[in-house]
Formats: structure tokens, C-alpha cells, sequence
């Protein structure tokens, strides 16, 4: 709740809200192994073409998503 209301008042004057980038960047991190993790299930061995996007759902709470290609690579040499 403090944490909350200091965010408040930090995002009124302007500056980096560290409570909140910290919590983006964890939610990103367990998005990614989220997306790893689907991936590793399908048996490929790449993923390309990430993207990340974030949006707010309702106040004060927001969603990360992250998508990319899962392949398989499968080498031509014989």
C-alpha cells in the first residue's frame, strides 16, 4: 500500500518508477520462459522473430505478452 501511494506521488513529478520497472522486468522474464518452456515442448530448437508487447488491463495492473516462432532446425548436409 506505501509502496503504491510513493509510486503515486513519484509518477506526478516524473522519474523512474523502480518498484514498478522491477516488476515489469520479472514479469517479462517469466513471460520468456513461459514461451521457452511451450517451445522446448513442441521439440524445437530456436525461437525467432520475438516480440514483446505490454498493456494495462485496469488500473494500476498490466499484462506482458511475448510471441515468437518456435523452429526446428534440420540441417542439409548428408
Amino acid at each position: 500500500m506505501f509502496s503504491d501511494f510513493g509510486q503515486g506521488l513519484k509518477s506526478i513529478v516524473g522519474g523512474e518508477l523502480k518498484s514498478y520497472t522491477g516488476m515489469m522486468e520479472k514479469a517479462r522474464n517469466q513471460a520468456t520462459q513461459r514461451m521457452v518452456d511451450q517451445a522446448v515442448r513442441l521439440g524445437a530448437d530456436a525461437i525467432i522473430g520475438v516480440r514483446y508487447t505490454t498493456s494495462a488491463i485496469m488500473a494500476q495492473a498490466a499484462e506482458v505478452l511475448v510471441y515468437g516462432t518456435a523452429i526446428k532446425y534440420k540441417s542439409q548436409c548428408s
